[in-house]
């Protein structure tokens, strides 16, 4: 019995350890949080404490960066642990394929915000970017959730 969990049932070989899920979520809850707060701060930069808040602003952007990083790292992560397997299991055939679109989008905007050297591209890419990273943890839930039907 010790291949079982709580339930009687074997364990999913798609199901994230539970290590790993709160590694995942804590990472994306970092992105999410310091890109939120970064949005709210970086509206106040022409306020009369403009100063305070671009530097605020700057510190978020370093932190966003660095759970960057190690979102990167989870993300390759669940290449062959979880979405090699779920695809040759043909399991969440439609929200699988959304996720792996959004974080390459989000990869490929952010690489983009770094390195793009034309304003008028930038701001589409930061447009791009933001609206990506708002919408991803509906999108997540949702795979989440549909995922747990199909087991």
């Amino acid at each position: 019995m010790s291949g079982l969990h709580r339930t009687g049932r074997m364990p999913s070989a798609l199901r994230l350890s539970v290590r790993f899920r709160w590694a995942f979520y804590a990472a994306f809850s970092a992105l999410f949080v310091t890109g939120v707060v970064w949005i709210i701060t970086n509206e106040q930069r022409d306020s009369p404490n403009g100063e305070f808040w671009q530097a605020v602003s700057a510190n978020l952007l370093m932190i966003h960066g660095g759970a960057a990083m190690i979102t990167l790292v989870v993300v390759g992560a669940l290449i062959p642990t979880h979405i090699v397997r779920a695809w040759a299991s043909r399991r969440n055939r439609l929200t699988g394929p959304v996720m792996v679109t959004l974080n390459i989008l989000l990869i490929a905007t952010a690489f983009g915000l770094y390195y793009a050297g034309s304003d008028a591209l930038r701001g589409w890419i930061s447009d791009t970017h933001i609206a990506v990273g708002l919408i991803f943890p509906v999108l997540l839930f949702i795979h989440v959730l549909t995922g747990r039907r199909t087991r």
